[in-house]
C-alpha cells in the first residue's frame, strides 16, 4: 500500500523520538514538524494538519506530565488519539440486519470503482451469511451492465439487469420489487456515474432513490482525488443525502490520507475501504484499527475476524484441533492450512494486522506474487499424494522414496522440492508435538484435549482462557523467561515472542524459522 509510506514516516518520526535522551519541547516540536510534513505530502488539507499539530500540542504539556509517568509513551498515545481523529467522522455506519430486505443503492463519480465495489461489497456479505443480489441500473455507460454480469456470474452473485430496457429508473424498480419477492437480504442498485456539475444525472440520482427507497445510499470516491474528496462528498451529500463512503484504490495512491480525512471532516461514516483488484480486497474501515495498522501497530481484531470468515471459523478446523490436542499434525492438515492461507489474500495484508509483522516482512524482502507462486506449488505437490499419503505423517516418505519420485513427476514439480516440503512439514509436526499431546505445552498450562474449543488454543474455551489458565500460562511463561515487564500481566512483548517462535529447542528452529524456509525453499523447478 502506497499509504504505508505516510505510516512508515510518522512510524520513524515516533521512533526517533523514542530513542532521543532528552525529552524537551525542542524534540517534540521536531517530531511534530515531520509528522506534519509527512501529512501534508499525503494531500491531507493544511487546515486540518494545522488542527491536528494545534490540538496534540494542547494535548501534551511536558511541564504538568507527572515524574512517574514515561512522557514518550504519553505522547505516543497523544499522537495516536489525534491521528484517529483525523479519519474518524464519529459517526456510525447503517448495518444490515439479517431476515429482511436490505437496499443499498452506489453513486459516485465515473471511473472510480463503483461497479466493481458493488460486487466487492455483495461477496463481502454473502461470506457472513447474507443472501446477497445485485442490479444494474447504469444505462449511460456502454458496456456497464456486461461489467457487473461478469462480476456477478464470477463471484456467484445473483443480478439483474436489461440491455433494451433505457430507463434506469424503471430498471432499479423492477429489479428490487423482483428480489424483494425472493426473500434477498442485500440488494445493492448501481447507478450511473456522475459529476456534480452534470444536473440531469444528478436528478436521475434522486428519482431511484424515490422509486427503491434504499435504507443506506453509499458514495464511491477514487483515492487518488485526494483533499478534493471534501468538494465532492458535500456536492452529493446536498443531491441524495448518502449514509456512508467507499474510498478505493488505497492500495496505489499516495494521496489516500488526504482523501480519508478530507472525507471525515464532511462527518459522513467511511464505512469501507478498497485495497486492491481483486473481489476479496474490501476492508471494513475502522478509524482506530486503521491509523494502528498504518503505524505498524497491527489490528488483532481486524485479524481474528478475517481468518473467522475465510476459514468458516472453528466449526471447519475441527479435525485439525483434535489432531494438534493430540500432538499429531498430518500432510493434510498442513494443505488445509496453506489453503487458508492462500484464502486470506497477500502476505502482506495479514502482516500488516500483526504487531511488529510488517517491519519484520520488508526486512525479509518478501514479494506477494513470488509467495503466492509458491504457495501454490507447494499445494500442487499435496494434490498429487494419495489419500494415505496426506493421512500420515510422511514417514512413507522416508520408507519409500520412490514416492517421492511419483508426486514430484504428478505435480510438475522436482523430487528436491518435494523433499523440501517433506522437511518443513516434520518441523511443523515437531513444534506440534511440543505444544499438544500429554506432555505438551497446551496440558503443562492447563489445557488438555477435550477441555474446550478455542480455535488454535486447545484446552481453551470458546470465550478465551479462563484467568486460572491465565494465570498456569503467566507462570509456564515466567519459567520459560518471558514474564514481561510491570503492567504487562506477564505476557511476553513482541521481540521477546518472535524469539519464542524463532528460538529452537529440540526439532530444529521454529516457527518463523519454518515460514522463512517454506517461502524461500520453493523456488527451484522453472
Amino acid at each position: 500500500m502506497v499509504l504505508g509510506q505516510l505510516g512508515n514516516r510518522i512510524n520513524n518520526a515516533l521512533s526517533d523520538f523514542t530513542k532521543s535522551n532528552v525529552v524537551d519541547d525542542k524534540a517534540f516540536d521536531d517530531m511534530l514538524k515531520v509528522i506534519c510534513a509527512a501529512l501534508l505530502e499525503s494531500d491531507v488539507n493544511v487546515r486540518l494538519v494545522q488542527s491536528l499539530r494545534k490540538s496534540i500540542k494542547a494535548s501534551v504539556n511536558l511541564d504538568n506530565i507527572p515524574t512517574t509517568a514515561n512522557k514518550k509513551k504519553v505522547i505516543q498515545k497523544a499522537v495516536f488519539d489525534e491521528l484517529t481523529k483525523l479519519v474518524d467522522s464519529g459517526v456510525e455506519p447503517y448495518k444490515p440486519r439479517k431476515a429482511r430486505p436490505n437496499v443499498i443503492m452506489f453513486v459516485g463519480l465515473q471511473g472510480s470503482g463503483k461497479t466493481t465495489s458493488c460486487t466487492k461489497l455483495a461477496l463481502h456479505y454473502q461470506r457472513r451469511g447474507f443472501s446477497a443480489c445485485m442490479v444494474c441500473a447504469d444505462t449511460f455507460r456502454a458496456g456497464a451492465f456486461d461489467q457487473l454480469k461478469q462480476n456477478a456470474t464470477k463471484a456467484r452473485i445473483p443480478f439483474f439487469g436489461s440491455y433494451t430496457e433505457a430507463d434506469p429508473v424503471r430498471i432499479a424498480r423492477e429489479g428490487v420489487e423482483k428480489f424483494k419477492k425472493e426473500k434477498f437480504e442485500i440488494i445493492i442498485v448501481d447507478t450511473s456515474g456522475r459529476h456534480r456539475q452534470e444536473k440531469e444525472l444528478f436528478k436521475e440520482m434522486v428519482d431511484i432513490s424515490q422509486a427503491v427507497q434504499p435504507d443506506q445510499t453509499i458514495m464511491v470516491l477514487d483515492a487518488s482525488i485526494g483533499q478534493a474528496a471534501e468538494a465532492q462528498a458535500r456536492a452529493f451529500k446536498e443531491a441524495s443525502d448518502f449514509g456512508s463512503i467507499i474510498i478505493t484504490k488505497m492500495d496505489g495512491d499516495a494521496r489516500g490520507g488526504g482523501a480519508l480525512s478530507a472525507v471525515a471532516a464532511t462527518k459522513t461514516p467511511i464505512s469501507f475501504i478498497g485495497t486492491g483488484e481483486h473481489m476479496y480486497d474490501l476492508e471494513r474501515f475502522a478509524p482506530q484499527s486503521f491509523v494502528s495498522k498504518l503505524l505498524g501497530m497491527g489490528d488483532i481484531a481486524g485479524l481474528i475476524e478475517h481468518v473467522k470468515t475465510v476459514t468458516g471459523g472453528a466449526d471447519n478446523n475441527k479435525e485439525m484441533m483434535k489432531h494438534i490436542e493430540q500432538g499429531k499434525f498430518t500432510v493434510r492438515d498442513m494443505r488445509d492450512q496453506l489453503g487458508n492461507l492462500m484464502k486470506m489474500g497477500p502476505l502482506s495484508k495479514m502482516a500488516s494486522m500483526i504487531p511488529g509483522m510488517s517491519q519484520m516482512m520488508s526486512g525479509m524482502g518478501t514479494d506477494d506474487q513470488d509467495t503466492s507462486r509458491r504457495l501454490k506449488r507447494l499445494l500442487y505437490i499435496m494434490d498429487s499424494m494419495t489419500e494415505k499419503e496426506l493421512d500420515s505423517d510422511g514417514i512413507c516418505f522416508q520408507e519409500q522414496p520412490e514416492r517421492m519420485i511419483r508426486v514430484a513427476r504428478g505435480s510438475g514439480t522436482t523430487v528436491r522440492e518435494v523433499e523440501e516440503l517433506l522437511s518443513q512439514h516434520k518441523m511443523f509436526s515437531g513444534m506440534v508435538k511440543r505444544v499438544g499431546g500429554k506432555d505438551g505445552l497446551a496440558s503443562r498450562m492447563g489445557g488438555g484435549a477435550g477441555a474446550g474449543g478455542m480455535p488454535g488454543m486447545p484446552g481453551m474455551g470458546p470465550n478465551g482462557p479462563t484467568p486460572l489458565q491465565m494465570r498456569k500460562m503467566q507462570e509456564r511463561m515466567a519459567q520459560m523467561g518471558l514474564g514481561g515487564g510491570p503492567g504487562a500481566g506477564g505476557m511476553p512483548d513482541m521481540s521477546q515472542l518472535m524469539g519464542m517462535l524463532g528460538g529452537g529447542g529440540g526439532g530444529g528452529g521454529g516457527m518463523m524459522d519454518a515460514m522463512r524456509n517454506l517461502m524461500g525453499g520453493m523456488g527451484g523447478g522453472r
